[in-house]
This record gives C-alpha cells, structure tokens and sequence, in this order.
C-alpha cells in the first residue's frame, strides 16, 4: 500500500487552517488550537514548509506564519517534499547508487521511472486549493 506520510497530512492540515486565516497570519499555536494537532507537531511541520518557501516566518510579538504563494499555486506535491523528501516509488527511483542489493541484475531496473513520473505528476496537478 502507498499512502502519503502522516506527516504530510498533517502539512495539509496545517495549511489549509492558514489559508482561512482572516489576516493571513497565524502563531503555531493558534494553528494547533484550530486543528486539534499537538502544538510541537505543528510547529515541526511548520519549520520544513518555511525551509521550503512555502510558508513565511515572522518573528515578534505579532508575528506567525503566512503563505508564501496562492493557495491555487501550491501544490500536493510540493507539500509532499518539504515534509518527506523527493516522491519515489523506489530506491532505484531515486538515483541513489548503490541503493538495492540487486541493481546489476534487476529485470525492471529504470522501468519504475515511469509509474513514478506519473505519480507525481497528479500530486503536482492537485493544489492546496483543491483540498479545501
């Protein structure tokens, strides 16, 4: 079964809770206390989206968090890899050498290229618009 990492559930979650803010700035905790998830949580998850330019950080007394983009221009797939990392099916997919015990030998070897290109081509085409 493939499934999408709790984590980035959660990154989903998160956003879309920014998105409704009125005045487009939200603390952690006021996050936390919308969503119903533990304030480290979010603030974990908060920390990859804004290393990634997806969310903004603003220090002070007033500060929080604000997207970086229209809700329409970010998409699942760049969710995905703030939080997780690059979408691959698998470790050969992922160009790393070395990775599989079988690579000199396997009978698909670059055919998962494909399937995974596919893969994250949807989640590209879906936007965190579409999930609210």
């Amino acid at each position: 079964m493939m499934k999408v990492s709790r984590l980035a559930d959660y990154a989903v979650v998160v956003l879309v809770a920014l998105s409704r803010s009125e005045d487009g700035l939200m603390s952690a905790s006021d996050i936390a206390g919308k969503t119903g998830l533990p304030e480290p949580t979010v603030a974990k998850v908060l920390k990859l989206l804004a290393k990634d330019g997806i969310v903004t950080s603003i220090r002070g007394a007033t500060g929080g968090y604000s997207l970086d983009a229209d809700i329409e221009q970010i998409s699942i797939a760049k969710i995905v890899k703030a939080v997780d990392g690059p979408i691959a099916l698998t470790a050969c997919v992922e160009g790393s050498m070395g990775s599989c015990d079988y690579e000199g030998c396997c009978a698909v070897k670059g055919r998962w290229s494909p399937v995974n290109a596919a893969l994250h081509k949807a989640l590209d085409d879906v936007s965190l618009a579409d999930m609210i």
